[in-house]
């Protein structure tokens, strides 16, 4: 089996803390299933679709579902704050952990400047005059600072972020529920009379909501990032894998089956206000839109919190590996504070390129990274595949978490992404993101297998 046989070029200052409490870990894993992107971009999705986005949304969880049970297999039995990227590199070798970890730390650190900025429109909104730049800023500021001082504030704001948007969208769940069964006090059952045509605009339009059902899943890894800081990171991981199936199935196809029952699926509202806020309007629920408004600020904030954290650890994981510049190795106080730095620094540079140079050089930055979840996701697969053999043959105890039918369903998940590749070839609004993806990955793992060769000689 392909693996480091070097040793690492470069060792942190010290080790990462472990200030994660289990009521953190447990309270990231349920709300990081909730990500701002079931608030945000579900709308395009039930405008193309229609009622099968429930369909769409299903076929994209049973994938994301095989995933985190690939990767939390392996991080219940190898825990790291590399999670994929040093399972890849433990797997296949260090060429595929340098490609899968710098990629994702791209993605991370684009997605908090795009988060920031979605964060800032709202509260423009609620204040208008006020510059976007300046909220953008100071949000910045203030998960940097919580980010820079200790491991536990990341782990606090999220626990708090988390409560609110868990109980945001079961309060949705209940009203809704109770609209559709005819019991809610002033509000008439809808029955089935939405849900009519099913597809409405084809397979075409299924394929369009699917592809974006898939990438609103992304966030999810951060709970495997996480539990490498946390008091038991064997059980956090346990815990929140064996969860994953009945947060995905409620949280996501549950709340896309009730708006679709309670909104006609062409409402302009949906798309407008955003499928949440159609709804609430539907029942008649008063302040809806500037509620769901703070839901999603929210889900936004809780974005960019969890990103800065996750984008920092996995540079810190890189670097502890050999596979990135030494200065962002350092964790003085077990926290990694140039990590955190730069790729805060970066994030707000995509936020700056999104005001200079919003056509040419951010929409390129957007489209590279816009299929980056899925190559991950593929490392992810591949590396499961092999680890699974060598943990079975030399340290059978570690399988703490199983991979369901191993390997059939890991080549079914396998078989799901490659189709996935295949549709987004087929849109013309994915495939320029399918190709910049493809460039960026390529380019990064010639510049990983050239490192690697060349740790090898020397």
């Amino acid at each position: 089996m392909p693996r480091s046989t070097t040793a690492p070029a470069t060792a942190p200052a010290t080790a990462l803390s472990h200030g994660l409490k289990q009521r953190h870990l447990s309270m990231i894993a349920l709300g990081g299933v909730i990500g701002a992107g079931l608030f945000v971009g579900s709308g395009a999705g039930i405008a193309a679709a229609g009622p099968s986005i429930v369909v769409a949304y299903a076929l994209s969880g049973v994938l994301v579902m095989l995933v985190m049970r690939m990767l939390g297999e392996m991080s219940a039995a190898y825990p790291s704050s590399g999670s994929f990227s040093a399972h890849a590199e433990r797997a296949i070798g260090p060429w595929a952990g340098f490609t899968a970890g710098w990629a994702f730390w791209v993605l991370l650190c684009s997605a908090v400047g795009l988060e920031g900025i979605g964060a800032a429109r709202i509260v423009s909104g609620w204040l208008p005059g006020t510059p976007e730049w300046a909220w953008v800023a100071l949000f910045m500021v203030v998960f940097c600072g919580a980010n820079l001082a200790a491991v536990k504030n990341f782990g606090e704001f999220e626990f708090w972020f988390a409560a609110l948007k868990v109980g945001a969208i079961t309060l949705f769940l209940v009203l809704g529920v109770l609209a559709i069964a005819g019991v809610l006090p002033g509000t008439d059952s809808p029955g089935g009379s939405h849900l009519a045509p099913f597809l409405p605009h084809g397979g075409d339009g299924l394929i369009i909501g699917l592809l974006a059902s898939v990438f609103a899943y992304g966030g999810l890894e951060t709970v495997t990032i996480a539990a490498a800081e946390s008091e038991d990171p064997v059980k956090g991981v346990a815990s929140a894998v064996r969860t994953a199936m009945w947060r995905i199935a409620v949280f996501y196809i549950g709340s896309m089956a009730v708006v679709v029952t309670l909104v006609p699926w062409d409402s302009e509202e949906v798309v407008e206000k955003g499928p949440y806020v159609a709804a609430l309007d539907e029942l008649g629920i008063p302040g809806a839109g500037q509620l769901m408004n703070v839901v999603v600020l929210v889900a936004l904030l809780s974005a960019m919190n969890a990103n800065i954290y996750g984008s920092s650890r996995i540079a810190y994981s890189l670097v502890e590996r050999g596979q990135g510049p030494e200065a962002l190795g350092r964790a003085p106080g077990g926290v990694p504070r140039t990590a955190v730095l730069v790729s805060s620094v970066f994030g707000f540079f995509c936020v700056l390129l999104s005001y200079w140079r919003p056509d040419d050089v951010f929409s390129w930055l957007l489209n590279m990274t816009g299929a980056v979840i899925l190559v991950v996701w593929a490392f992810i697969a591949v590396s499961q595949l092999r680890l699974r053999r060598e943990l079975e043959r030399a340290a059978p105890e570690r399988l703490v978490v199983r991979m369901w039918a191993y390997p059939v369903l890991t080549w079914v998940a396998l078989a799901g992404m490659a189709a996935v590749f295949v549709l987004m070839a087929r849109e013309p609004e994915t495939r320029v993101q399918l190709y910049a993806t493809g460039a960026m990955t390529a380019a990064l793992a010639a510049a990983g297998y050239a490192r690697q060769r060349r740790r090898v000689r020397d």
